[in-house]
């Protein structure tokens, strides 16, 4: 063969083989399309996924070209990949928890939270936000994900959570006297406005990509109050403030009502269980904007735990007893008043993998379940900046998808029973 004759062949090769890669692509056979932004459901779609992106929503169902991989799910629903703004990877509770702080090693949380980062993409949460972990391992996590190392969510991650001595996130909480010393703001623990700006910064130095504080008491830590407030206000909007040179959005637990008003007028983004929230604090954080996400599951999971007289603590049962049956009841006053609300679990504290259980818990409330989608779906991703790249089924977005079986506008809990997930460009889930 001639040189001329060689290089007619190789364009030959190129052209076939660049023709077969634009033909391989993912046709998903939708039923139903909720694409996340409108009220609409559209019927009957093919929605083609080409090299990770959305490159066509037609009308019926188009046949396959040669190498095209086909999903099958005319009788189900097609969604945009959600979103749990609220979650925990690096643990998940039991009644071993207060032992294993002590047994279990940074190798071994690492590990597990590569199995719940798993759990969490199967059950069709494609992006998370983590407010606090252990040993950074979400960071590392996230980085692993990013990768393509390890299977799992997007993670926006808080690294260590940001609290006061004998706060919440005091890591000390609880232990012996002849083991307890005085953890500073790179374990997570100010006190002073100083601190606070220091304890930001030093999330910005561990590599974290938001910022949470724990501005009242809470429900699992090894303290007596579980709703009081544990920020000054000054306190917070230093960590705010500081939050917003390095590009952070804060987001704040709270349980008691001072706590939520103090963290709100202190600038915080998001109020995370706001359990006893009241008048003032729901007309606060509609004239500020501020979201909250409720996490109505965790309310859930640590009152039945509590019908358990030797499951958690002694000083825990009486918190998850009080705080439990509320946050159901203050999330129904908070979207009949109005306020931004954005889907989130709380999970760690229940487990991995049944995060859509929160669907369900919000419709009871009184949510209606397109506006629960929404509120999983366009809603933090346009909160976290990602709106241009997922969020909704339209043309032009990244390929993070989601199926259920039937329709959720009509059965809530089908969201609970995920059969088709799609994720940089990969199939982790087929019917």
């Amino acid at each position: 063969m001639n040189l001329r004759g060689g290089l007619a062949l190789a364009l030959t090769l190129l052209l076939f083989w660049g023709v077969g890669a634009c033909q391989a692509a993912t046709l998903i056979h939708a039923g139903r399309v909720i694409d996340g932004v409108s009220d609409s459901v559209r019927t009957n779609q093919t929605v083609v996924v080409d090299a990770g992106k959305i490159v066509a929503i037609e009308s019926g169902f188009r046949a396959p070209a040669a190498g095209d991989r086909v999903i099958d799910l005319k009788q189900g629903t097609l969604l945009p990949g959600l979103f749990d703004m609220h979650v925990h990877l690096s643990g998940e509770y039991s009644r071993n928890s207060e032992i294993e702080e002590y047994k279990l090693n940074e190798a071994d949380v690492a590990i597990n939270s590569v199995i719940y980062a798993d759990r969490t993409l199967l059950a069709g949460f494609t992006t998370v936000r983590d407010l606090g972990d252990e040993y950074l391992v979400t960071l590392a996590l996230r980085n692993a994900v990013n990768a393509g190392k390890v299977p799992g969510p997007r993670i926006v991650a808080a690294g260590k959570a940001i609290g006061t001595t004998g706060s919440h996130a005091d890591p000390t909480n609880g232990w012996a006297h002849r083991f307890q010393h005085d953890p500073g703001p790179d374990e997570g623990v100010i006190n002073s406005v100083d601190e606070a700006r220091k304890a930001v910064r030093q999330r910005y130095k561990d590599g974290s990509d938001t910022i949470k504080i724990t501005a009242t008491g809470g429900v699992l830590s090894i303290a007596k109050n579980g709703s009081n407030p544990q920020f000054t206000e000054d306190e917070i909007r230093a960590v705010v403030t500081t939050a917003r040179d390095y590009g952070f959005k804060v987001a704040a637990h709270a349980h008691g009502a001072e706590g939520i008003k103090r963290a709100v007028r202190g600038g915080v983004d998001s109020i995370e269980h706001g359990t006893f929230m009241d008048d003032e604090a729901i007309k606060l954080m509609k004239e500020r904007g501020t979201f909250y996400v409720p996490t109505i599951s965790a309310g859930e999971w640590v009152y039945q735990q509590a019908q358990d007289a030797t499951f958690f603590p002694p000083i825990v049962r009486p918190k998850a007893l009080e705080v439990g049956p509320q946050i159901k009841a203050t999330f129904a006053k908070a979207y009949k008043a109005g306020v931004k609300i954005m889907f989130g679990t709380d999970t760690g504290v229940s487990a991995h993998g049944k995060n859509a259980h929160e669907f369900k818990l919000m419709v009871e409330a009184g949510m209606p379940p397109m506006t629960a989608i929404k509120a999983a779906t366009s809603v933090p991703a346009k909160f976290l900046d990602l709106d241009d790249k997922v969020g909704s089924v339209s043309v032009g977005k990244l390929g993070e998808l989601v199926g259920v079986p039937g329709n959720p506008l009509e059965d809530i809990t089908v969201m609970e029973r995920v059969v088709f997930v799609m994720k940089d460009n990969t199939v982790y889930k087929a019917p």
